[in-house]
């Protein structure tokens, strides 16, 4: 599982209509999920003291930031709570191993001279990712509760206005996962990164990887999405396929509210697939968590079982992994066509591998669970330990390099300086990453990959072309 592929599970399929409107939320939050100080804090806003220009060196902000002291860095860390959703998807993460697994990497930090010899202060919190409510409430209590300088972890918010609170009300760092582009460009550039990809880069390098294999040659494309990813579908997708002068079906967006049951978009899906059958659209292109999750997925392929499936997110194979352990035959993501990175097999041979692990078994005394078999639990479950480590020293590595680079007089405004020509970044999770102004996403490991049944004990990626360094924007 390499830096791409932090993002692992999905929620399962429910029987009553609320529990197919938590499936699809849970479903994409939990493939979010499983897909990675101390008091005493100057009262000076460094953003209000001095603009730091684009040069590397232009004169620093010599205050310290929100939550930073000459002894420590106050870091919140947010969580899924499972607690109230276990019954809703088929991989769960306990807390207890959330939280332990964080601090080890924490500690291990701090036992090596911490970040400028600052420690880290961790300050954890769990909300469940029913609703905006949990999730926004987290954003006013980690800056005006606990004063921290940042936020990692599972920060996930599909509408992004609790990212946007954390960034841009609050202009503190947010290092996270399950961002778009969109979602970044409404905050101060630099304040929020992940270790992955954005939906809109990863589409683009997705239809370039399928061009020059000619894949979709002689195709009629439609795209699924759901109001989320409207513009990721609209601005990236949809243009970028006809430039390359692929044959399109009528884009399909799905009203999937976080509000309410699945019923309206069960039934607009209908009408889409009826209305593909008469455009003799052969391939479907999924963008973005929801309209990817198994219920979408297994009605389109019932429907048009020899369509070929395209996605642009990595978390599809959370579901797969789902359907087959579950026993589903045929798999509908069965040859899914996806961009990735490095195989779980090559990501578990990896020095990046090998340096997370070796932290956790040193604090542990057990092997780290590798990513080419799940862990299947005696309820059924898939317990995803592999992602909470992969998350959590990926998340911790990057913000650890950025600040020590950063030097003694850590804020925002020096912070997004040293973000926006950082460079190649020390990669934990794959072979190429990179950061700089402009390019907010680190990951730069890409190939062609399919998802294949056969592989591991509930099926893994299969790469179908070499591995690039693919840079830039």
């Amino acid at each position: 599982m390499g830096l791409v592929q932090v993002s692992r599970t999905g929620g399962r399929l429910a029987r009553s209509r609320r529990g197919r409107y938590r499936n699809v939320v849970l479903g994409a939050v939990m493939a979010a999920v499983l897909g990675s100080c101390g008091s005493g804090t100057s009262s000076v806003n460094s953003t209000s003291k001095t603009t730091v220009t684009t040069s590397p060196n232009a004169p620093v902000d010599r205050t310290l930031g929100h939550g930073v002291s000459v002894s420590s860095i106050k870091l919140g860390v947010a969580l899924v709570d499972f607690t109230e959703i276990a019954k809703y998807t088929d991989t769960i993460r306990t807390n207890a191993e959330q939280k332990q697994i964080y601090q080890i990497f924490i500690d291990d930090i701090n036992a090596h001279g911490g970040i400028n010899g600052r420690k880290i202060v961790p300050f954890y919190k769990f909300y469940t990712p029913l609703g905006t409510a949990g999730i926004l409430a987290l954003c006013t209590s980690f800056a005006e509760d606990d004063n921290v300088f940042a936020v990692t972890g599972t920060f996930v918010d599909f509408s992004g206005d609790a990212q946007t609170c954390i960034a841009n009300q609050e202009r503190r760092v947010l290092l996270t996962f399950n961002l778009t582009q969109a979602i970044v460009d409404k905050s101060p550039a630099g304040l929020i990164l992940t270790a992955g990809n954005f939906p809109e880069r990863s589409a683009s390098i997705l239809i370039r990887l399928l061009v020059t294999q000619h894949t979709l040659v002689g195709k009629t494309v439609a795209v699924l999405g759901d109001t989320t990813e409207s513009t990721v579908v609209n601005d990236t997708i949809v243009p970028e396929l006809t430039k390359a002068k692929v044959a399109l079906g009528t884009p399909a967006i799905l009203a999937v509210s976080t509000t309410g049951d699945t019923t309206a978009a069960q039934a607009q899906l209908d009408s889409f697939i009826e209305k593909w059958r008469t455009e003799h659209v052969d391939a479907i292109w999924l963008s973005g968590n929801l309209a990817s999750t198994k219920q979408f997925v297994q009605k389109v392929k019932q429907a048009l079982p020899n369509a070929l499936m395209v996605s642009d997110n990595l978390d599809t194979l959370a579901q797969a992994q789902q359907l087959q352990q579950a026993g589903v035959k045929p798999n509908p993501y069965e040859g899914l066509l996806t961009a990735g990175g490095l195989t779980a097999k090559e990501f578990d041979a990896s020095g990046g591998w090998k340096y997370c692990a070796d932290i956790y078994t040193k604090a542990t005394g057990k092997p780290a669970p590798d990513a080419e078999h799940t862990i299947k639990l005696p309820n059924g479950k898939i317990n995803d330990i592999n992602g909470t480590i992969t998350n959590a020293c990926v998340n911790l590595a990057i913000f650890h390099d950025i600040a020590q680079r950063v030097g003694p007089y850590l804020n925002d405004a020096t912070w997004t300086q040293t973000v926006n020509h950082f460079g190649p970044l020390a990669n934990r999770g794959g072979f190429y990453a990179s950061l700089h102004t402009g390019k907010y996403s680190a990951n730069d490991s890409w190939r062609l990959q399919a998802y294949d049944s056969s592989l591991g004990n509930s099926g893994l990626w299969k790469p179908i072309t070499p591995l690039l360094d693919i840079t830039g924007t």
